[in-house]
């Protein structure tokens, strides 16, 4: 099950990723994210984790697993019942950013979780799109 959400932002992709990639000021532009707390220290790195809490989900631990630097992020949460991929990739544009925001859901009880929490989930994919727009558009 995949969910998935576009928008095009007023700025330069680096600007863009400047405000993505800082994922501790998250919570000052998306009300989906209370607090995110890096557990290995430095800039984005493959391998590195945070700790996620989002209001109406469980704190959750993240890995980074892909990185085009400026370009992309792909993090991967979850065990053997469900897995979450979420995606963030920004594409140039002759007037600014096209930002698409992923996330999917594997495994056997990815389904079941995906029935009753995507409405709560494209709802969130909307607030962290308009959210990075604004921030990106403000920097």
């Amino acid at each position: 099950m995949e969910w998935r959400a576009s928008i095009d932002i007023d700025a330069a992709p680096d600007t863009v990723w400047r405000v993505l990639s800082d994922v501790e000021d998250w919570p000052a532009w998306t009300p989906s994210v209370r607090r995110i707390t890096r557990l290995d220290p430095g800039p984005l790195h493959v391998g590195q984790r945070l700790r996620i809490s989002q209001p109406r989900f469980p704190t959750t631990v993240w890995r980074l697993t892909e990185l085009v630097d400026g370009r992309s992020v792909v993090w991967r949460a979850g065990g053997r019942g469900a897995r979450v991929t979420a995606t963030h990739a920004l594409e140039p544009r002759a007037a600014g950013t096209r930002v698409t925001l992923s996330l999917a859901l594997l495994g056997p009880l990815g389904l079941l979780v995906g029935v009753l929490t995507g409405g709560l989930t494209r709802r969130y994919l909307e607030l962290e799109t308009t959210g990075l727009k604004r921030a990106s558009e403000r920097s």
